[in-house]
């Protein structure tokens, strides 16, 4: 792992200014009664409004945007759950680049539409029983196409980043920043810009409770393998941390913190009534978090990204109802 090149911050900046003009750049929003229930100023970075519905873009469009011509014309796999799918096939379909993506069986009806929306080739897998890395690593070699994983890469690392350079761009110094961790890409990538933009912000990384791999590795020292978790949360779903991830969270991230699933059910209620926003659970993981420890929080400004908005419908419903 010491012989690994980590991105660093200059990646970030130049990142921000590959994807400027093809990724949104987001709004920050407020709620006086997320100020009022936390006694802090709150600040949502809307990554729920980025295009195909999720920070995922910045990363794939990132990565994908520095194919060489004899990679674009061969194409791109990726894996994914949905999100980092609809964003490499999303990237893909602007680049001219044919994309293939790996996802699993029971991935939102409304993720897997919209991959193949975008013109990607879906290939299945079960989670539980099958190792989509390999997958995508045997369709890579088969075919010749490039691999984008959807955390443990440089160029998709960067990209994650520049929402929180965004973010702290526009609202200046915060106390505290909360992000969601899956496999650590927008995790990394936030803590290379704030460590960079505002070195004294605390750094949290939010996992849900049924798969707290990433603080486990976190306080071990070592990247810790989990089972599949069950989690609303499908886009934490991971069941570790990468090699590129977990050195920049090891040395940037201040604590990773938990969450329920009941939690997130809560937080969800709370952006579609108070902030009238669709919000995928995996997208609550940090404001429940903030809220969780609300009292360490006393009159300080708080940064919170919200990493997504692509829930199916049906679920959603059925989500809030529970």
């Amino acid at each position: 792992m010491n012989d690994l090149i980590l991105p660093t911050y200059a990646d970030v900046v130049a990142a921000s200014e590959r994807i400027a003009g093809h990724a949104h750049h987001t709004p920050v929003a407020t709620s006086r009664t997320a100020n009022e229930e936390l006694g802090a100023e709150v600040f949502f970075k809307c990554e729920n409004m980025q295009r195909m519905g999720a920070f995922k873009f910045r990363g794939g469009y990132n990565a994908l945007a520095r194919f060489t011509p004899e990679q674009r014309r061969a194409g791109v796999v990726a894996f994914s759950s949905g999100n980092h799918a609809q964003a490499i096939a999303l990237a893909a379909k602007l680049l001219g680049i044919p994309a293939t993506i790996v996802m699993p069986l029971d991935a939102p009806a409304s993720k897997v539409a919209a991959t193949r929306g975008y013109g990607a080739q879906v290939v299945t897998y079960d989670r539980y029983t099958e190792d989509r890395e390999q997958i995508g690593r045997d369709l890579a070699q088969k075919h010749g196409l490039t691999l984008i994983p959807p955390y443990d890469h440089a160029d998709v690392i960067a990209g994650q980043g520049t929402a929180a350079k965004e973010l702290l761009e526009t609202v200046g110094h915060l106390d505290a920043l909360f992000v969601c961790l899956g496999g650590g890409g927008l995790l990394s990538g936030s803590a290379l810009a704030a460590r960079a933009i505002s070195p004294s912000t605390l750094i949290y990384g939010v996992e849900p409770e049924a798969g707290n791999d990433g603080q486990q590795s976190f306080r071990s020292g070592s990247i810790v393998h989990i089972e599949t978790p069950k989690t609303i949360a499908d886009g934490a779903q991971t069941q570790h941390l990468g090699n590129l991830t977990f050195p920049i969270i090891q040395r940037d991230v201040d604590d990773i913190l938990t969450v329920s699933d009941e939690q997130l059910r809560h937080e969800m209620r709370f952006f579609a009534g108070r902030m009238k926003m669709v919000v995928e659970p995996t997208g609550c993981l940090g404001f429940a978090a903030a809220r969780a420890i609300k009292d360490q929080l006393q009159g300080k400004r708080i940064g919170v990204i919200i990493s997504g908005g692509n829930v199916d419908i049906d679920r959603y419903a059925e989500l809030l109802r529970h």
